[in-house]
């Protein structure tokens, strides 16, 4: 189980400079909370609900038979609607200020897991609500937390011993990663002047990356070992049957122009942020039309899937690994496509309730870097940065 669900801002009201994964300090307004309720959802969860007039900033701490939301830059109030449901796991709520963060104790009548990030949402103001932060759970055996566990980003305001504890909670749970290389079979992808196909070149560093993520601890999976087609359904299928933590899609990219190269980094999104972008999502979703009739074709459990994903958190956190990815190929020196670091794209592979991104190596259209592709050394490199990306992802807080 993992601690909590990783907290990701995009901060809006600062400047344009801080578009991305800021969190909201000192700079911002402080928030206030509207309503706190509670309600039972199917499979015997618990459902806590905090309203907030603005997007709310938080981490999550346990005690003996309780929860904490810790909510930085807030204010509580005394006289804010509390309503508890019967049949849950809260028996009561009770809001602590200290300084300016605000802790909203929830009493439990019993012990739970830490809660999976997966079971935490931030959804927008729609007509009759404003911000609220959602968080299920059910009850448990205590696993994967400490009467003095304390996460999410209040954490870089506290003493390093509080970091160090944290890191090492991090190092002990083995986080599963799965790795799609791109195309496949009768789907060699792109190919290079020189013959070189994508098809080969991503599943050579998708070895070479799972090697290293093994050995790092990662309990890692690859889509595909060998050169076989796999439908982008079964791809997406595949990382939710294994639960993981983290998709990684490998390929290989091609431009009309032969002076085009460099790596680019996208997440999913319905609207692509550019045409480059989404000609590059169409190309890619083009693979299943080999011999797939389309989407129906996916399970239930994928179906689901593809609602749950309009929920901010996967949305966020796959933004997040892939900024995070972005800034490890820039500092090792791996050229990047023109343009922003991060793109986004409907690209089918993605569409899972599994925080992920697709990854471009860079150019087989452009000769020299078709060489750089084929070569260990420059693989090496690429797996390298990724590797660091992975490691630099806060997968539990």
């Amino acid at each position: 189980m993992k601690i909590s669900r990783r907290q990701v801002l995009k901060t809006v009201s600062f400047s344009a400079l801080v578009i991305g994964l800021t969190p909201r300090i000192a700079f911002s307004a402080p928030n206030t909370v509207l309503s706190i309720r509670t309600g039972s959802q199917p499979g015997g969860k618990t459902r806590l609900v905090i309203e907030t007039a603005s997007r709310p900033s938080y981490s999550l701490s346990y005690g003996d038979k309780q929860l904490n939301v810790n909510l930085s830059n807030t204010n509580g109030k005394t006289d804010v609607k509390t309503t508890l449901a019967k049949g849950t796991l809260i028996k009561k709520i009770t809001q602590i200020q200290n300084g300016s963060t605000l802790q909203v104790a929830a009493a439990l009548s019993g012990a739970i897991d830490a809660i999976d990030k997966k079971q935490i949402m931030i959804l927008e103001p729609n007509g009759d609500n404003d911000y609220r932060l959602v968080i299920d759970f059910k009850s448990g055996t205590g696993r994967g937390i400490t009467s003095t566990a304390t996460t999410g980003r209040a954490a870089t305001q506290q003493p390093t011993q509080k970091k160090e504890e944290t890191k090492t909670q991090t190092k002990q749970t083995q986080h599963v990663i799965v790795i799609d290389p791109g195309h496949g079979g009768k789907d060699p992808g792109c190919t290079g002047k020189a013959g070189t196909q994508e098809k080969t070149v991503v599943l050579s560093v998708a070895k070479k990356l799972k090697s290293k993520l093994d050995s790092a601890g990662y309990k890692t999976y690859l889509t595909r070992s060998n050169d076989s087609f796999l439908k982008l359904a079964e791809r997406a299928e595949f990382a939710e049957k294994k639960r993981a933590d983290l998709f990684i899609s490998l390929h290989a990219n091609a431009n009309p122009s032969r002076d085009m190269r460099g790596f680019s980094v996208y997440t999913l999104s319905e609207k692509a942020s550019d045409e480059e972008a989404q000609k590059l999502a169409e190309s890619e979703n083009a693979a299943d039309k080999i011999d797939v009739n389309g989407f129906e074709q996916f399970s239930k459990d994928i179906r689901v899937a593809l609602s749950a994903l309009q929920q901010h958190a996967v949305a966020e956190l796959s933004e997040e690994y892939a900024n995070s990815c972005a800034k490890s190929l820039n500092r090792a020196s791996i050229q990047q496509q023109k343009g922003p670091s991060v793109r986004h794209a409907p690209f089918a592979v993605l569409r899972s309730t599994v925080p992920g991104a697709l990854i471009e190596l860079g150019h087989l259209s452009n000769k020299n870097e078709e060489k750089l592709l084929k070569s260990d050394d420059h693989q090496n490199k690429l797996v390298a940065a990724i590797v660091k990306s992975i490691n630099s992802y806060d997968f539990d807080v």
